[in-house]
């Protein structure tokens, strides 16, 4: 097994703990901890895909990164918005 193929399998157990720990609510999906466990499983699975290009896979990594990059974007926003 080559390192990028390592990644992507590092990276896929992230996402699993992060699913898992939302459905069984030990983690919230909408915050910081579930949101970058699912940003660094998907950058990891990218780099795995750049070595063995499919473009499905880059896609769909490529989109759930984007949504968890939203999602941390947004909670930066809202640490800095001063409380009514």
């Amino acid at each position: 097994m080559t390192i990028p193929d390592l990644a992507g399998v590092f990276g896929v157990l992230l996402i699993l703990v992060a699913y898992a720990g939302a459905t069984n609510g030990r983690l919230d999906p909408k915050k910081a901890a579930a949101l970058v466990l699912n940003l660094i499983g998907a950058l990891l699975i990218l780099v795995s895909l750049a070595h063995d290009f499919n473009l499905s896979a880059v896609l769909m990594e490529g989109a759930w990164a984007l949504v968890a990059m939203v999602g941390l974007g947004r909670l930066a926003l809202a640490r800095r918005r001063p409380a009514p």
